[in-house]
């Protein structure tokens, strides 16, 4: 007796369809860059067909920022999970930095989103893709770690922005070589003495 598998519905095909385009786009941009990586060496790697790409994505670009916006979603969630709801503020905000570290640490991340991101998509797009995924928590983290004392939102965004241009060369250095362990204890530092203000 053959069982019948049961029968792809369209979205499911379309969301396989869309998962292979954005892993082969990110192992090429990986790889060769924004610049050097074609619409044709994407949908061969996909072993899909231009149609199908344009079917997704306007174009390279757009191709480009759901990769990003992927990754930093990645980079989002791996925060989250490392900062269990029984850490102090401050212990949180320490363990989302060692966790954002470890997620940068991740082939490739530090390509599409600290160098070829802003090159590409500009930085106010990636500051717009932050905002949707780890500034939001960072933002959140420093209100409950600096409380009671209150701040209006657009300096707490501010503080958050700055801060999180500290993770990223942080997270630079780490990636030619620098120990971890040295700039969690810089952005432990950084977080204390906003904190204590």
């Amino acid at each position: 007796m053959q069982i019948e598998s049961p029968r792809r519905t369209n979205r499911e095909r379309s969301d396989t369809t869309r998962a292979a385009i954005l892993d082969a786009a990110h192992g090429l941009f990986v790889a060769r860059g924004y610049a050097e990586t074609s619409t044709p060496d994407i949908v061969a790697a996909a072993g899909l067909t231009r149609g199908a790409l344009y079917h997704h994505f306007e174009d390279k670009r757009a191709l480009f920022r759901a990769v990003a916006e992927r990754e930093a979603g990645a980079v989002a969630a791996q925060i989250e999970q490392a900062t269990v709801d029984d850490l102090t503020p401050r212990d949180a905000l320490i363990a989302g930095a060692r966790a954002f570290f470890d997620a940068m640490a991740e082939p490739g991340r530090i390509r599409i989103l600290l160098l070829e991101g802003p090159a590409v998509l500009g930085t106010r797009e990636m500051a717009a893709i932050d905002a949707a995924n780890a500034q939001r928590t960072l933002e959140d983290g420093l209100a409950e770690a600096m409380a009671p004392k209150v701040i209006d939102r657009d300096t707490l965004a501010a503080t958050a922005t700055l801060l999180s241009a500290a993770f990223d060369r942080a997270a630079l250095e780490i990636a030619e070589g620098a120990p971890t362990d040295l700039y969690v204890e810089a952005i432990s530092q950084l977080i204390d003495g906003l904190i204590s203000t």
